[in-house]
């Protein structure tokens, strides 16, 4: 198991998710001045926001940070272009192949973490000299694959020689601890750094997470496979309905069109889209990152007898 707090330079194992809308500069900003790697969700930004977020970053703090760039976006090839020309220290990478940019991210530094729901993808990944993964459950909010953390994460450990962050699942000590045990080397958090003081999510949205039980997420866009994992809302049930009648993606595209802007800035967590993991029934409070990410370490500390 490799050391990922050598390879970032960070002081926690702990990374935040690029969650599209909500994870910006300044979250990014507090989570890594916290100790941990703070993530810039490019999502379908154009370059110049992009730019503006890393800026604001580095306003709050010195220390690394990322960017997730999504390779569906429209923007990912200028944005694959803005980390070089800004320095920024690692990417991640979701929704594709990041083959085509890595010869170019290498040669400046950039450390490369694609996000992976398979071994197979792992494999891939390692081969073509990306320097860790991201395996990713299907209790993850968001977009997800099919394999559980707990399946997922050993599976991929044991295939490859990099190393293996976990997610989906992990919001404390208890999950850190686990994903150890399954020879992870970190664990990156999506929805935990969403009901934190300093994410830009809505009220609304912070407090459908803190108010969440165990049985409040679904998952929509299975039909289209592109399925999506968000808190049962109007729009989720509407969103079910027309998929068991079988309507087309297009009819389906049409009742989510900017729904994830709508509860995130919005706070309209009724026909907007809730996007958090199973994790949201054991969030009950709303922590600066500081404190979310010192509690979890001193809780995983407690837990394996060493510091993580």
């Amino acid at each position: 198991m490799s050391n990922i707090k050598e390879l970032f330079g960070i002081k926690y194992p702990i990374i935040q998710g690029g969650m599209a809308w909500a994870a910006e500069g300044r979250l990014a900003g507090a989570v890594s001045k916290a100790g941990g790697l703070g993530i810039i969700g490019a999502a379908n930004a154009p370059a110049d926001v992009v730019r503006e977020e890393i800026k604001k970053v580095r306003e709050v703090t010195d220390n690394p940070f990322g960017v997730n760039i999504m390779l569906l976006s429209p923007y990912a090839e200028e944005v694959a272009h803005v980390v070089v020309e800004e320095k920024v220290p690692m990417v991640t990478t979701g929704a594709g192949n990041p083959s085509k940019y890595l010869a170019m991210w290498k040669e400046a530094g950039i450390k490369v973490v694609p996000v992976v729901a398979s071994v197979a993808l792992a494999q891939m990944m390692e081969k073509a000299g990306c320097d860790a993964v991201v395996a990713e459950g299907m209790e993850s909010g968001g977009h997800i694959g099919h394999a559980t953390t707990m399946t997922l994460v050993p599976q991929v450990v044991d295939a490859v020689n990099i190393p293996v962050i976990a997610a989906g699942g992990i919001a404390d000590g208890r999950g850190v601890a686990a994903a150890f045990m399954l020879g992870a080397a970190g664990v990156q958090m999506g929805t935990r750094f969403c009901a934190s003081v300093e994410c830009i999510c809505h009220d609304n949205y912070k407090e459908r997470i803190v108010k969440s039980k165990d049985i409040d997420s679904t998952v929509t866009g299975s039909s289209t496979g592109h399925p999506i994992r968000s808190l049962r809302n109007k729009m989720t049930r509407d969103y079910l309905k027309l998929e068991s009648e079988g309507a087309s993606f297009e009819e389906l595209e049409k009742l989510t069109l900017g729904s994830l802007r709508a509860a995130v800035i919005d706070g309209d967590t009724k026909t907007g889209t809730v996007m958090a993991g199973q994790i949201a029934g054991m969030i009950h409070d709303v922590k600066t990152c500081e404190d979310i990410i010192k509690d979890i370490a001193k809780e995983a500390k407690e837990l394996l007898g060493r510091e993580i």
